[in-house]
């Protein structure tokens, strides 16, 4: 893979605040690419902006709080149907 290649794959992850219980989804296009020393690195975007991995994330938008849990996707878009 040269650096100008790009693998391009789509994830997403269910997200739950641990303090306040707020829960979200998020989408996630994930760009994999090389440079010219062989090593690889991933980029990710949301709404087509660069963000940091959500894997790294820690802190809940809505009370800036944490720690969260990362979930398979899914699941918070499953339970709200139970709350409404």
């Amino acid at each position: 893979m040269t650096e100008r290649d790009t693998e391009t794959v789509h994830e997403a992850y269910s997200f739950v605040c641990l303090h306040c219980g707020h829960g979200w989804e998020e989408e996630y296009e994930i760009r994999h690419t090389a440079d010219l020393s062989g090593r690889r690195r991933a980029e990710y975007f949301s709404h087509g902006r660069r963000v940091p991995s959500p894997l790294t994330r820690d802190i809940c938008p809505d009370c800036t709080r944490g720690p969260l849990r990362i979930l398979r996707p899914g699941r918070v878009k499953g339970i709200q149907s139970y709350l409404a």
